[in-house]
């Protein structure tokens, strides 16, 4: 594979941050907001099915993710929540636009060492909101390390293709790192690309999907064994 691969992508929420955790702490406010209305396990579901319903008109990202929250409280509660309490909420899904997005363990260090080898382009390719994920990548302090940063509303198998193609690569010589094996794994593999998957502690409902072996597909504990594998 090392022989093969000229351009990485690396994810961002999750992969290179924490991100999951801030938007489980958001929902534990509108649960905790919502709690005379139904079960944690209820509301759960209840703003699951109202982030779907919206991925269409607003895709990913914090923003989206905020008017999902204050459109679940209202719906849930048959619009009786009080102004306190639609304030609690969407501060709740504002806090996630100010997360501290400090690079994970091992990810600063792996990053040096792959620059410093000359041996690939590297970049980020991540799903989300566009102003938000510049903001948290420039918070993360890791810009420096990549030629080139794209932000996407999907990370399908049309994504990486014209991705490959605007790069100037075959998809056999890519590789995506990342922690969702729908968007970050799967695709790639279709393509015919590599694939470096890191499970991280939290995900997102919307992510889960049966996962498979593949002979293009590595899989790592921790960010740290990624250096072990290309260098």
């Amino acid at each position: 594979m090392k022989e093969k691969i000229k351009l990485i992508a690396f994810d961002a929420d999750d992969t290179l941050w924490d991100n999951q955790s801030y938007y489980d702490n958001a929902e534990k406010v509108l649960c905790s907001v919502l709690s005379g209305y139904g079960t944690v396990e209820e509301i759960s579901a209840a703003l699951l099915k109202t982030e779907i319903r919206n991925m269409a008109e607003l895709g990913y990202g914090a923003k989206a993710f905020t008017i999902s929250l204050l459109e679940t409280a209202l719906e849930v509660s048959g619009n009786r929540l009080s102004g306190d309490m639609l304030a609690q909420v969407l501060n709740a899904g504002k806090s996630v636009l100010k997360m501290s997005a400090e690079p994970l363990p091992g990810v600063r260090e792996v990053l040096e060492k792959l620059v410093a080898s000359g041996e690939y382009r590297i970049v980020v390719f991540t799903k989300g909101d566009l102003l938000d994920q510049q903001n948290k990548l420039a918070r993360s302090g890791l810009e420096r390390y990549f030629e080139h940063a794209e932000i996407t509303s999907n990370k399908t198998v049309r994504e990486y293709m014209s991705l490959c193609c605007r790069m100037g690569v075959a998809p056999e010589e890519f590789l995506m790192v990342g922690n969702s094996f729908k968007s970050d794994i799967a695709p790639v593999l279709e393509i015919g690309g590599y694939g470096i998957h890191i499970p991280f502690k939290y995900t997102w409902q919307h992510e889960v999907i049966d996962e498979y072996d593949h002979d293009h597909l590595m899989r790592v504990a921790s960010f740290s064994e990624i250096a072990g594998l290309l260098l």
